[in-house]
């Protein structure tokens, strides 16, 4: 079951469904180093998790590069993550599959809120 208001109207990059979170990020890949930089707000009001990766985006390498950051961020395994949306584009949104609250609760500690 989706929420009407996702994360009860809190300014953060993701959304709680029935067993998955739906999470937004904007990705800068040959970004030098592998990091989470934190939710930036778009001008839209979109929350996005600021990630870059040292990867190229090509072929699929700056993607999977993610996925290997966020799972070691958040101690999941890789197959818990799936690109939604946004495959070729910097801005994406990845579904995690688990506990949602987990999950969150995970999230609210990698960005700090």
């Amino acid at each position: 079951m989706d929420e009407h208001l996702p994360n009860g109207g809190l300014n953060l990059p993701y959304s709680r469904h029935g067993d998955h979170l739906r999470l937004s990020v904007r990705l800068t890949p040959a970004g030098g180093r592998n990091s989470i930089d934190g939710a930036e707000t778009a001008d839209d009001g979109t929350v996005f998790l600021k990630a870059r990766v040292s990867a190229v985006a090509e072929g699929g390498k700056a993607n999977r590069a993610l996925v290997e950051l966020l799972a070691k961020s958040l101690r999941l395994p890789k197959s818990s993550f799936s690109i939604l949306s946004g495959e070729t584009a910097r801005k994406k949104i990845l579904r995690i599959d688990g506990d949602p609250e987990d999950l969150a609760s995970r999230l609210k500690t990698l960005i700090g809120s």
